[in-house]
């Protein structure tokens, strides 16, 4: 009896990196090693510039999060930044903490003012959960200026820094610019990477159909909505830090979603290239014609909506398809190999 030859079974092979991606992580190292040795080469006006981009990538990456993979459209993630940002204050002014270490203390208020918050929003649907998340906001800031040991209406001031001195300052903020970007940027990629990365994709592309394969979608849109409001708050307390005063006005101000929005939308949704092409076109935009006033806002409102209707994964979307070359490589791509006799 002979036996018939069985053929080999193909070999399969997950490939999860590219050639532009293992480029652009090594830019993106030396980006932060860039920025935390910019005392050493930048003045302090150039640092205080650096901080305030970060904290447009930090905001928008995590508007981009809620948004562009959870689903959650938010019109006031400003009530974490101003939570944050008052947290700070208040235990290195009132308090006497180290104001260095008050910024991750002051972590834990977003983190847990996220949990009611969004208990009582995730009910909410559509435009409705929008306008939700801004009336929360609101309340934040009637609270803040209603409440007289953050000085009420009046506003705090950040007195305590002058304890130390412009060169320890400026190492401070360069460090703080340097881990803002590696939690939200780099913390964004090794999630999206992870297994529940893939289950959010999943849940953004069909929350019905990821619901069915087993995918927690509750569970992971309260992930995201905590985790978005701590790296907001993270990028709140940094910024009031350096801007050395807060009030209700600055720290609550719906700007900073609108300018989150801006950057996700024209440089392209559900996708980290996106957020860093949106933040250098609106900071550079900012820097020129900002000086226009009304006028300057009311373009960046055209554009956008230009783009939503005629190009709605972006600027980056319309770049990666004519080329397929990721910077942050989320895909899987299967592989198959053919063993040779």
């Amino acid at each position: 009896m002979t036996s018939i030859p069985v053929p080999p079974a193909p070999a399969f092979t997950v490939r999860r990196q590219t050639l532009s991606g293992r480029i652009a992580l090594t830019l993106f190292a030396l980006v932060l090693i860039g920025l935390a040795t910019m005392p050493w080469w930048a003045k302090t006006g150039t640092i205080r510039m650096v901080l305030e981009l970060c904290c447009y990538i930090a905001v928008a990456q995590m508007w981009n999060m809620l948004a562009g993979y959870a689903g959650l459209v938010s019109v006031g993630q400003q009530a974490f930044m101003g939570a944050a940002g008052y947290a700070l204050f208040v235990l290195a002014q009132t308090f006497g903490v180290n104001p260095f270490l008050a910024i991750a203390l002051s972590l834990v208020v977003p983190a847990v003012l996220a949990v009611p918050c969004y208990l009582l929003l995730h009910r909410l649907d559509g435009p409705y959960f929008a306008i939700g998340t801004w009336v929360v906001a609101e309340v934040f800031r009637l609270v803040a200026t209603n409440l007289s040991w953050v000085n009420a209406g009046a506003g705090m001031s950040l007195t305590v820094m002058k304890d130390y001195s412009a060169d320890q300052r400026n190492i401070a903020m360069s460090l703080l610019c340097a881990a803002m970007i590696l939690l939200t940027i780099g913390g964004s990629y090794w999630f999206l990477r992870s297994r529940y990365g893939l289950a959010l994709i999943a849940m953004r592309d069909n929350p019905v159909a990821a619901a069915s394969q087993g995918v927690n979608v509750k569970r992971l849109r309260f992930m995201i909505y905590v985790a978005a409001a701590v790296g907001c708050g993270l990028a709140g307390s940094v910024y009031f830090m350096a801007q050395l005063r807060i009030n209700p006005a600055s720290a609550f101000d719906p700007m900073w979603s609108n300018l989150a929005i801006f950057i996700v939308m024209v440089g392209g949704i559900a996708s980290i290239e996106g957020v860093l092409i949106g933040t250098a076109i609106y900071f550079v935009a900012d820097r020129w014609f900002g000086e226009y006033g009304a006028s300057y806002f009311v373009v960046l409102g055209v554009m956008t909506v230009l783009v939503a209707l005629y190009a709605r994964t972006g600027i980056w979307g319309l770049a990666s398809r004519r080329w397929d070359a990721p910077w942050f490589p989320i895909r899987r791509h299967l592989i198959l190999k053919t063993e040779e006799k």
